[in-house]
């Protein structure tokens, strides 16, 4: 038992601390920061801005109109809705490629309330996230994969990159 024990501690030792991709010493970055290294909430928002300022996603004309879900009363009522959902979803397929569109359903679903008989998951609106994905292919963040899904292209993780990092400069 010890001897399994000084050989496994031995694998480890041998290889070296493990790696990271960034390091915080002296309150400086030594390496790149992605998008993992940021918060969800402040990536999401300032993706949505910058989806929003350059004016290359196109907001549709039913997008004032439309529920994101059958479990939903009322359609969103931030008018940026759409470049939101468009943000967090290059954000979930950057964090997990080869995402398709019924994981995102699952993903942006809930609970719905049926009056007085018990409530029930309901998926999200496959239409939504399909025309965000659509969307984003056509600015070239995101491409189909052969193995089913989309993934994340280089030009778009360095888009989310950058990002990322005037996010974790502005935090020093």
């Amino acid at each position: 038992s010890t001897a399994r024990q000084a050989a496994w501690s031995g694998l480890f030792l041998a290889a070296g601390p493990p790696l990271c991709l960034t390091t915080m010493a002296d309150n400086k970055i030594t390496h790149g920061v992605t998008v993992r290294d940021v918060p969800a909430e402040r990536f999401i928002h300032d993706y949505a801005a910058l989806l929003k300022r350059t004016g290359k996603v196109e907001v549709p004309k039913w997008a004032d109109v439309v529920k994101t879900g059958a479990h939903k009363e009322l359609a969103p009522y931030n008018p940026d809705w759409y470049y939101v959902r468009c943000a967090a979803i290059a954000r979930h397929i950057a964090l997990r490629s080869h995402v398709g569109i019924g994981a995102l359903k699952v993903l942006y679903g809930g609970r719905r309330r049926n009056g007085t008989r018990p409530s029930h998951f309901n998926t999200g609106s496959g239409s939504v996230i399909r025309h965000c994905m659509k969307a984003l292919e056509s600015i070239k963040v995101l491409t189909k994969s052969a193995d089913g899904g989309r993934v994340i292209t280089k030009s778009g993780q360095r888009d989310l990159d950058r990002i990322a990092q005037q996010i974790a400069s502005a935090d020093k």
